[in-house]
């Protein structure tokens, strides 16, 4: 028996209410609002419910000597170790040198501080269900100032109450873009009076940054080395 429109329309607001990154987006309602491409029949999942890593660690004597340069690179900065994305971008070694030295300033040197960078690369992470990112950057936005509950409500796919007034306008501001492949002039308006031209792009360039990593490690199932649970939920597409 089909069900009924009322209750089509209950179930679906219920999914759309649980996901909703602005709060009240329900000119949305219908589309997925994170955008998130990996169905699950469960909630939450292991670590032996993914599939292979599709591009594990290349062994050093197996390295060309373009890759063994790339990775030197990593090694030698403030990352230290060739982890996550870059175990995959290796196998393009000039791609992977060119886009991390735009990564070092994104995460380390642009004037919006540890706790928006981090806040952001969990938006970001959430999105695109990058469970690696996610694994790697949850603790360091709580060490940033980042309260625990908008981390939680952020994994969850909730839109945190209780944020100060940077953490809603850049929470808006990447949300927005996400789904909507713009922002408004309002939300436009806000992170620039507070953040100036520099900072609109550097926040914009973060969240893009973030999300071709999401990408990558999503194609290449990059893992969290030694996880027995996964720490994000995925949700139906």
């Amino acid at each position: 028996m089909e069900k009924s429109n009322e209750e089509q329309n209950s179930n679906q607001k219920t999914l759309v209410e649980r996901r909703d990154f602005l709060g009240g987006a329900a000119t949305l309602a219908g589309t997925s609002l994170l955008g998130l491409a990996v169905p699950a029949s469960t909630a939450a999942a292991t670590a032996s419910d993914r599939a292979p890593d599709r591009m594990p660690p290349i062994p050093v004597d197996k390295m060309t000597d373009a890759q063994k340069k790339a990775a030197e690179e990593i090694t030698s900065g403030p990352r230290k170790e060739v982890v996550g994305p870059f175990i995959p971008l290796l196998r393009s070694p000039e791609f992977m040198s060119r886009l991390q030295k735009a990564g070092a300033y994104l995460r380390y040197e642009t004037k919006l501080g540890p706790g928006i960078s981090e806040f952001i690369i969990l938006i970001t992470a959430r999105q695109w269900t990058q469970q690696f990112e996610w694994d790697s950057h949850q603790d360091l936005a709580k060490k940033a100032g980042i309260a625990p509950e908008i981390v939680a409500a952020i994994g969850e796919g909730r839109r945190p109450t209780g944020m100060t007034p940077d953490q809603e306008m850049v929470h808006d501001f990447c949300t927005e873009l996400r789904l909507t492949q713009c922002v408004s002039d309002p939300s436009y308006a806000r992170v620039l009076k507070r953040f100036g031209e520099q900072g609109v792009i550097d926040i914009t360039g973060l969240a893009g940054y973030y999300s071709m990593l999401g990408m990558i490690m999503n194609v290449a199932r990059t893992p969290i080395p030694g996880a027995t649970t996964l720490p994000l939920e995925y949700f139906p597409h």
